[in-house]
């Protein structure tokens, strides 16, 4: 052998000598040694303690899913045991993270390139405790402690970490968080067997049929791989549910969908969504089909932030799409939802934006059939005994009638809205004939604005605008109706001798006041109600169809028991106060003209009203004295004066005897140009003859009296 093939053999003798020094040395070398280092340079990078407290080694074998001569190149199998990794110092709490065992495998050829490549990593029962403080404080963010490295003057590391996969046995996550009043937890276990995301969903590849969820990646939506469970309390109200999610490393891609199933219940609410999620890691989009139902609206607000109305009973199911991270805001779209509210269906588009300075909910609502019952809560107007049914505190006193359920102003300025909403039918029984609704609400800094609210009313409109300021303490109102054209033989279908009728009921009103609840703003009203009514009948049996006692009384002490047509209705009251006055209030029938005075006092829900009958022509009136009605509205007191009596004989040829009408009165007498309304004739005629002039009003006679 020549000198130079000498060399050559000593140099080659030596270097696998190393090799096999060195490959000794890994395989027999204890691994725990470096614990204390590895313990210490974690817990310095991470600012918090980090401690491998069990066995720590470095098993080699050759990888069997590797070909040619790959397969001969032993792979490094790291494993460690007992992981805990610590709060920061401003949380209380030992540990935030905790494992048994940690398995993961390192392409050695994947060095050569600067990556270290992790194909798998399998942990053992990993616990995390993640906790937030009430000034917001939290262990799971990390402040590193290099974490711009060009602000230490340190070049980026050339250095990359890729991890194809992670699984584990079962995990539990435990959460607290004081500012949500969340505490729960939650249980993650493996299925077995991974389950493809059309079978949980129902929807196929491509298929947005249906409301479906569709699949928004050519390579599809991966499969749900862990099932989880979660139990506890969030914002105070008992938490439980259960659900589906894909596997650990599709959270990683920025444009997969990830595919996530759930099934929760929170108080009286409940969720069910199932769809995917693009960018979960940063929670950049969401496509779910969504349902939620719960016992009122109103209580979504405290676990989504949208300010809704309190309600009966709901259930929706639709299409949730969001964007979280828009320039404008995060926008949330419930796109062709179905539901019912009550007894009454929903259906429509709503969309709510996280904007500044306020969110706002937008969109529009529609609803084939709507029970009048349903609404009753949106101004406090249900019953004690509907409240109790919902499980809701009843604030009604026995001896009210007006409600004095609250508004909930306090909220109306963390969100604004503008909805459009109409029903195409309204359910209220043969008692009240509303046919529809068609509203639009507008809720801006507090100032809840609802123009038109609109009804159809017994053939006829019914126009409203309502302004409501919740900015102000106590609320301000205001509220401006017009009624035209309520035809009597609908507004009293149940009455037959009114279905000849053709007389109908035109009407102005406009109020105001201050206060949180009806009961208040009527209490503090001023304004003026004006209504007109012509070609009518009154009867004791119509009072008791309608339910009318105290009527059921008026009539029959005035009328007897015959059915009595009525020529013209004319109101104009007053309202300051809260306390109603008739300027004018007369009705016109075939045989007595019958004027009522005194007042409603809406505050104290009290009544002095008297009724002054006088006979036409020669019918002989049963009455000798005026009739009047005292009490509260809850329990009303009719009776006769005890003072005055009427003079017999005495008639009034029209109603010209009391006063001459507003003139906003002879407007409401014809709201549709060139219709005759027997009320014009009469109002023309009082007009045209002020009181005094043509006619005489005789004093009434008091017994004893000189």
């Amino acid at each position: 052998m020549t000198r130079t093939g000498k060399a050559f053999s000593w140099v080659g003798g030596g270097i696998l000598l190393v090799i096999a020094v060195a490959v000794i040395f890994v395989m027999v070398y204890d691994w725990n040694r470096l614990k204390p280092m590895i313990n210490e340079k974690v817990s310095t990078e991470l600012q918090r303690p980090f401690a491998i407290r069990g066995d720590f080694g470095v098993n080699w074998a050759r990888q069997p899913d590797e070909t040619g001569w790959r397969s001969w190149v032993p792979w490094p199998h790291l494993h460690a045991e007992d992981i805990v990794l610590g709060n920061p110092a401003n949380i209380p709490g030992d540990s935030m993270v905790t494992l048994q065992r940690i398995d993961a495998s390192i392409a050695p050829l994947a060095l050569l390139h600067k990556e270290v490549l992790i194909p798998r990593i399998w942990l053992k029962q990993p616990t995390a405790s993640l906790l937030r403080l009430a000034n917001g404080d939290n262990n799971w963010t990390f402040n590193l402690a290099n974490t711009d490295s060009t602000d230490s003057g340190q070049k980026p590391s050339a250095w990359s970490v890729s991890i194809n996969d992670i699984v584990f046995d079962k995990g539990q996550i435990d959460f607290k968080d004081v500012t949500l009043k969340a505490d729960f937890r939650a249980a993650i276990d493996p299925l077995g067997k991974p389950l493809p995301f059309s079978e949980v969903t129902g929807s196929d590849k491509g298929d947005n049929k249906g409301g479906k969820v569709a699949v928004t990646s050519d390579t599809g939506v991966p499969e749900y791989v862990f099932g989880w469970k979660v139990d506890g309390k969030y914002k105070g109200e008992p938490l439980s549910g259960n659900g589906k999610i894909g596997g650990m490393l599709s959270l990683r891609s920025s444009d997969k969908p990830f595919p996530v199933q759930a099934d929760v219940r929170s108080g009286t609410t409940r969720v069910i969504l199932a769809g995917t999620l693009i960018d979960p890691m940063n929670l950049a989009e969401l496509d779910l089909q969504l349902k939620f139902s719960g016992k009122s609206l109103g209580n979504l607000y405290g676990l989504t932030g949208v300010l809704l109305p309190n309600t009966p009973p709901y259930s929706t199911d639709g299409r949730l799409i969001a964007r979280l991270h828009q320039e404008g805001g995060a926008s949330f779209d419930y796109q062709n939802f179905n539901g019912k509210i009550g007894s009454s269906d929903i259906r429509g588009n709503l969309k709510y934006v996280s904007a500044k300075p306020r969110p706002k909910l937008s969109g529009e609502l529609e609803s084939k059939q709507l029970l009048f019952t349903d609404l009753a809560p949106l101004i406090g107007a249900d019953s004690n005994k509907e409240k109790s049914n919902r499980g809701e505190k009843t604030r009604q006193p026995t001896d009210k009638v007006l409600p004095v359920e609250p508004f909930e102003t306090k909220s109306w300025d963390v969100m604004d809205a503008d909805v459009k909403f109409s029903a195409k039918y309204i359910q209220h029984g043969k008692s009240l004939p509303v046919s529809d609704l068609n509203t639009h609400l507008v809720l801006n800094n507090g100032l809840l604005l609802m123009d038109p609210l609109n009804f159809s009313v017994a053939g006829g409109k019914l126009n409203s605008t309502v302004r409501l300021d919740g900015s102000k303490s106590p609320m301000s109102g205001r509220v401006d109706m017009h009624a035209r054209r309520f035809q009597l033989k609908q507004l009293l279908p149940e009455v037959e001798a009114m279905m000849n009728s053709k007389g109908q009921i035109n009407g102005d009103a406009t109020l105001t006041g201050r206060g949180n609840s009806v009961a208040a703003l009527l209490a503090t009203s001023n304004g003026e109600l004006r209504i007109l009514m012509n070609d009518g009948l009154i009867s004791r049996g119509l009072m008791e169809i309608l339910g009318l006692n105290v009527g059921n009384y008026l009539v029959s002490e005035i009328f007897g028991d015959d059915e009595v047509g009525i020529n013209c209705v004319a109101a104009d009251v007053n309202v300051k106060d809260g306390v109603a006055t008739p300027q004018l209030f007369v009705f016109d029938t075939e045989n007595v003209i019958i004027n009522i005075t005194g007042y409603t006092n809406f505050a104290s829900e009290k009544m002095d009203l008297k009724i002054d009958p006088q006979s036409k022509g020669m019918r002989v009136l049963t009455l000798r004295s005026p009739l009047y009605v005292k009490g509260t509205f809850k329990n009303p007191d009719p009776g006769v004066e005890a003072g005055p009596l009427l003079v017999r004989g005495v008639a009034a040829v029209a109603l010209g005897v009391f006063i001459s009408p507003p003139a906003a009165l002879l407007a409401l007498a014809s709201p549709s140009e060139g219709e005759e309304n027997q009320c014009s004739s009469v109002l023309q005629q009082m007009n045209a003859e002020p009181k005094g002039k043509g006619h005489t009003q005789k004093k009434p006679v008091k017994k004893g009296n000189k």
